[in-house]
């Protein structure tokens, strides 16, 4: 079971690990090729299965009015019982095909990986309000 598998069987302990998808991270816009030139377009991601509003299920559990985890990926994983440290969300940016300059545990870096994991729970049904969503 992957890092981000942990992280949704936590929120939605009743989803099935093995049906849940990595949303694929946002790409810088970049210039329109011509149409001859242009790459094929990429898989659609599997049909999402409502699985419920993520902000109510994480602010009722035990701490979360201590944490700030709709900003800190750090706040987060400790809400849900899971590693926090460097090691652990290297290993999940890893997961989340992060593939950036920011130095890892830096904020920039911290802020995208909280972003991609809110983009991966929406992508995998689960519902957010829009200060969670990109």
């Amino acid at each position: 079971m992957g890092f981000f598998s942990k992280i949704f069987s936590k929120i939605f302990p009743s989803a099935n690990a093995a049906e849940i998808v990595v949303a694929p991270p946002l790409a810088p816009a970049a210039p329109a090729a011509p149409a001859a030139a242009a790459a094929p377009a990429a898989p659609a991601a599997p049909p999402s299965i409502p699985m419920g509003d993520v902000a109510p299920i994480l602010d009722a559990m035990p701490g979360a009015s201590a944490l700030n985890w709709r900003t800190s990926i750090v706040d987060l994983l400790k809400l849900l019982g899971l590693d926090s440290s460097l090691s652990a969300r290297k290993e999940l940016a890893g997961e989340l095909f992060y593939s950036g300059s920011d130095e890892p545990g830096s904020a920039a870096w911290n802020i995208w990986l909280h972003k991609q994991v809110m983009r991966s729970i929406a992508a995998n049904g689960g519902s957010l309000p829009p200060e969670l969503r990109d």
